[in-house]
């Protein structure tokens, strides 16, 4: 039996976890909080911390895997001292629930428009685009800068939204015990409030 320590965003907790249970190998797995991949140079301080901490640890392991893509190039540089470093291949975490780089070319390919991919990690962990995001972002903007400010920055802020037709939730089928169900309506609430097409992969 082998012994591995990964340090994950938390984004692909439940994704990690099944994985590490059905494991023949021990998994111990170190969370980093979500959203790191929008200050690169953060997320790059903060795995190089957990890296130290895994390697300063009692217990050694057989390889340190990382649970993020290159994220940002928030992973660009970063090295374990004493233990083999194990990296996904891929651009970020979509590409790690898709399965692969090459997947994840497939199905933006596939498509005239742009795929915004919707997960139980995502929906756990981060507010996504659609009516819940929409209304509490634009009561924040109201709050601080009235009404005519708030539209004007909602409207600004919205702007990014028209590259993308698709919202596409991505099912790991050991979830089809009916946890998928709840993540499905929401993601397909979140399409018809944005006039976007729904789409389901595997």
């Amino acid at each position: 039996m082998k012994k591995y320590k990964v340090i994950a965003c938390k984004v692909i907790s439940k994704e990690l976890y099944t994985i590490a249970a059905k494991s023949k190998n021990q998994i111990d797995i170190l969370w980093l909080q979500q959203a790191l991949h929008d200050t690169p140079d953060k997320l790059r301080k903060q795995i190089e911390d957990a890296i130290t901490r895994v390697e300063n640890e009692e217990e050694t392991y057989d390889a340190i895997l990382l649970g993020y893509g290159l994220c940002s190039k928030g992973i660009a540089g970063v090295k374990a001292q004493k233990t083999p470093l194990v990296v996904p291949r891929g651009h970020d975490c979509i590409t790690m629930l898709l399965g692969s780089k090459e997947k994840y070319r497939e199905l933006f390919d596939s498509r005239d428009g742009g795929i915004y991919w919707y997960s139980c990690g995502w929906i756990d962990h981060a507010l996504q685009p659609g009516k819940e995001r929409y209304e509490l972002t634009y009561q924040n903007y109201l709050n601080q800068f009235g009404e005519d400010n708030a539209k004007y920055l909602m409207e600004m802020e919205q702007n990014w939204m028209q590259e993308y037709t698709c919202a596409s939730f991505i099912r790991w089928k050991e979830f089809d015990d009916g946890r998928n169900e709840e993540y499905i309506e929401y993601t397909k609430e979140c399409a018809d409030y944005l006039e976007w097409d729904y789409d389901e992969v595997e």
